[in-house]
């Protein structure tokens, strides 16, 4: 969605005469934002993966015991 509108708003803008360069910049900040945002959302996954599986030890621990 953030996409679709920043796409959008670049070609709106690219229509009233502005640089090219500064268009591919702006995408590339984009790009670069989501970029991010994905590698914050692996990170935060592998935390939670992380939690469950020393959960799952600890049962399998306390029921050998």
């Amino acid at each position: 969605m953030k996409t679709l509108l920043a796409i959008a708003a670049a070609a709106a803008l690219a229509g009233c005469g502005v640089e090219t360069a500064s268009t591919a910049a702006s995408a590339a900040a984009i790009k670069k934002q989501e970029l991010e945002q994905g590698q914050k959302t692996m990170q935060q996954t592998r935390q939670k993966i992380d939690g469950a599986m020393q959960q799952m030890q600890q049962r399998g621990s306390q029921a050998a015991d």
